[in-house]
C-alpha cells in the first residue's frame, strides 16, 4: 500500500503536466468502469481485464488483481521488472493511434513494483476496437519506478502510422532519472526503435537539465526519419553554496533514426546517447 500511495502521490504532482499532454496528444484517463467511446456495452474496465484476468474493483478507488498475463519486455532480455503479487491499479492512460492505416487503441497501466524490485511494471497493450474489442498485444515497458506516456505520446511517421513514446522515471531529493522508449507498431505489435536515458540535478549551485524533443522529416519511406534532440543545459543558481557553480552552459546532442529496409527496422545515425548515457552515470 505504500507504494501505491507514493504512486497516486506521485501522479497527483504530475497531474498539471500530464493534462497537458492530454489535450496536446489526446491521451485520456478515463475511470475503468467507463464506457468505450462507440462501445457503451464495453468498458475500459473489460479491456484492463484482458491484461489481469482477475481484476476488481475495490473499496478505496483502485482496481485491485493479481499476475498479469504473459508478456515480453519491449527491449527485450531478461532485464525487465517483475509485476507485483498483487496489483493496484488507480487508473490507466489511454491514446487512440493510427497503425497501418486502421485504428488502434494503446492503453498504459502502470501495475506498480515487485517487492525488493528497483523498476515497476507498466504494461502498454493494442486493441483493435472496430468490431468485437480484441487484444492484439501487449508488452512491459516499464523501466524504472512510475510509467507514463510522455509528451508528445504519439509521432506521426506516415499519413497511416503513428509511433509511440513512453517514460519511465523516478526522483529523489535532487536528481531525476528518466528512460524514454520510441516504439514502432508494426502489423499489429510493438517494436523498439530505442531507449534514451536522460539525467536532471538540481544542487545548491546550480540545475542541470536534459531536455527531449522530437521531430520528423518526411521523405524516407515507408517510415518518416526521426530526429531525437537532448538539450542539456546548465544554470547556475546564483546562491552562496559550498561547491563552486559550473559557468551557465547549453548544448543540443541530436540522433536521427532512419528506415533500413534491408534488416526492416530503424538504424540510428550514431551513439551519442549511448556516451550521454555513460557520462550520466558517472554522476549518479
Amino acid at each position: 500500500m505504500i507504494s501505491t500511495l507514493c504512486r497516486f502521490m506521485f501522479a497527483c504532482l504530475l497531474l498539471p503536466c500530464l493534462w497537458t499532454v492530454a489535450l496536446a496528444q489526446a491521451v485520456s484517463f478515463p475511470e475503468l468502469n467507463s464506457a468505450v467511446p462507440g462501445h457503451q456495452d464495453v468498458t475500459y474496465f473489460d479491456l484492463a481485464k484482458m491484461i489481469v484476468p482477475d481484476l476488481k474493483a475495490g473499496d478505496d478507488g483502485f482496481y485491485t488483481g493479481s499476475a498479469p498475463i504473459e508478456m515480453r519486455d519491449i527491449l527485450g532480455g531478461n532485464d525487465g521488472g517483475s509485476p507485483p503479487e498483487t496489483v493496484n491499479l488507480p487508473n490507466a492512460a489511454v491514446l487512440a493511434i493510427k497503425a497501418g492505416g486502421k485504428d488502434r487503441l494503446a492503453m498504459l497501466l502502470d501495475l506498480g513494483q515487485a517487492q525488493d524490485s528497483a523498476e515497476g511494471f507498466a504494461v502498454l497493450a493494442l486493441y483493435d476496437l472496430t468490431g468485437k474489442p480484441k487484444l492484439l498485444d501487449a508488452v512491459n515497458v516499464g523501466t524504472d519506478q512510475s510509467t507514463y506516456f510522455r509528451d508528445p505520446a504519439k509521432l506521426a511517421i506516415s499519413p497511416d502510422e503513428e509511433a509511440l513514446i513512453t517514460m519511465s522515471t523516478h526522483f529523489n531529493s535532487n536528481q531525476g532519472y528518466v528512460g524514454t522508449i520510441l516504439i514502432l507498431v508494426r502489423d499489429d505489435r510493438f517494436e523498439p526503435i530505442d531507449q534514451i536515458n536522460t539525467f536532471d540535478e538540481n544542487v545548491c549551485a546550480y540545475k542541470r537539465t536534459q531536455d527531449l524533443s522530437f521531430q520528423t522529416h518526411a521523405g524516407d519511406k515507408p517510415y518518416a526519419a526521426i530526429e531525437v534532440t537532448v538539450t542539456d543545459a546548465t544554470k547556475p543558481s546564483g546562491e552562496s553554496c559550498e561547491e563552486p557553480a559550473p559557468a551557465a552552459a547549453s548544448h543540443d546532442i541530436s540522433v536521427i533514426y532512419h528506415w533500413d529496409k534491408a534488416k526492416s527496422r530503424y538504424l540510428r545515425d550514431s551513439d551519442a546517447f549511448e556516451k550521454l548515457s555513460a557520462e550520466n552515470a558517472e554522476r549518479f
